[in-house]
């Protein structure tokens, strides 16, 4: 890995999940010093990573709106949920980084929102606010990698950008796994803007009209 600072384990505590669907796994939640950005950033242990050939790694975004109060705006909740058991299936961590709204931070999201609802998509309501369109480094998280003794992953994610980042930061990424395509009626201007955006491999389907 390249040259960043060290960080260390703070705290280890096992902690059961269980979801509103009745899905539950038990897991582990691991702290963390001396992170770059000064956040409290949370590595969430799922199945048996050292027993995984090449671990499975997602990191995902803090999304008050979408993980905790089920905001069909976003797709950040179904993803969260996916992403719980696809890892504990294989062996691998979750990465929950404290980045609401792609680092703009919740006040930010809701005021993008309101633009949201004047006709501008995501990015767009950003820059209009003054701000950029996605805000997130990932140093932290390849910290947290590297403490956690994670050599290579495959990384759970249809974003190239998070992929990029963590390679150009010394961290081996040998393969991108896409998530599901979670669309409803409410965020389909939304997923479609980060397909054309960011060229999220989510859009795909989207632009090829196979998701009403």
């Amino acid at each position: 890995m390249s040259e960043i600072p060290a960080a260390t384990v703070r705290t280890r505590v096992g902690v059961p999940l269980r979801f509103g669907d009745g899905y539950g796994v038990d897991a582990e939640l691991v702290t963390f010093h001396g992170l770059a950005d000064g956040l409290e950033h949370l590595a969430v242990r799922l199945g048996d990573p050292d027993a995984a050939a090449v671990p499975l790694v997602r990191l995902h975004s803090e999304c008050l709106t979408g993980d905790v109060f089920g905001s069909a705006r976003c797709d950040c909740g179904p993803q969260l949920r996916e992403a719980v058991e696809r890892i504990a299936r294989t062996g691998g961590y979750l990465l929950y980084l404290r980045q609401e709204g792609r680092g703009i931070g919740l006040y930010n999201k809701l005021d993008a929102y309101a633009l949201q609802d004047g006709g501008l998509d995501t990015y767009q309501a950003n820059a209009a606010l003054g701000l950029p369109e996605d805000g997130r480094d990932y140093t932290a998280a390849a910290q947290m990698l590297a403490t956690l003794g994670v050599r290579e992953l495959d990384l759970l994610s249809n974003n190239p950008d998070k992929a990029a980042q963590l390679r150009a930061l010394g961290v081996p990424v040998r393969d991108r796994v896409p998530t599901g395509v979670f669309a409803t009626g409410h965020n389909l201007r939304y997923l479609r803007a980060k397909f054309t955006g960011t060229e999220h491999s989510s859009g795909h389907d989207l632009l090829a009209g196979r998701i009403a």
